[in-house]
């Protein structure tokens, strides 16, 4: 039995480590990521994720993890910017706001596939036009979801979540953790 990563962000390795858990082999999938005309956000996150665990290739003993981090405002999918100016107009309409992160996670062994959605809710904070252009200098906003991640530079503009700190981050851990053991991987080292 093997454990395959269908991700390749460096953040939901590190998570994974927080766990004890190195995964045999990371395989990111090459998937459509394009919402469907009229899909809502929690949706989205999860035919995303089901649709990139169904795509890594694995013998029926492994068990393949995919997960995908939505970042929603009200309706609207706020995917990873395609350059600086999407990226600019995400965080101006996240700025002095709510929003929800969805983080969907599915585990596949075999036929049997266990998912999961974990919501959470942030707050940005409004940003002013010297941290709005020094955080766009940074980069740090490239290849996130809705332009920002929590983990980086943009965590000094986050005063209020709720809900799963990790699951922002891209990988809840106490779901994914009872997702791999319900699968059969030895989370806690036990057979």
């Amino acid at each position: 039995m093997r454990l395959i990563l269908g991700s390749g962000s460096p953040r939901r390795l590190e998570l994974l480590g927080v766990l004890g858990i190195k995964p045999d082999a990371i395989q990111p999938p090459d998937i459509d990521e394009t919402p469907l005309k009229g899909e809502l956000p929690r949706a989205y996150c999860a035919r995303v994720t089901r649709d990139k665990v169904q795509a890594v290739a694995a013998g029926s003993d492994d068990i393949v993890l995919c997960a995908d981090t939505t970042v929603a405002m009200g309706r609207r999918i706020m995917g990873k910017p395609q350059d600086a100016g999407e990226a600019a107009k995400f965080l101006t309409d996240l700025a002095g706001r709510r929003h929800r992160v969805y983080t969907a996670i599915a585990v596949r062994k075999g036929g049997t596939l266990r998912e999961r959605v974990v919501e959470s809710r942030v707050q940005m904070k409004r940003l002013s036009d010297i941290e709005l252009n020094g955080y766009l200098a940074s980069g740090d906003w490239q290849g996130k979801a809705g332009g920002y991640s929590i983990q980086g530079p943009a965590g000094a503009f986050i005063p209020w979540i709720s809900g799963s700190h990790s699951a922002i981050m891209g990988l809840p851990l106490a779901e994914t953790a009872q997702l791999l053991a319900a699968a059969g991987w030895p989370v806690w080292g036990q057979p």
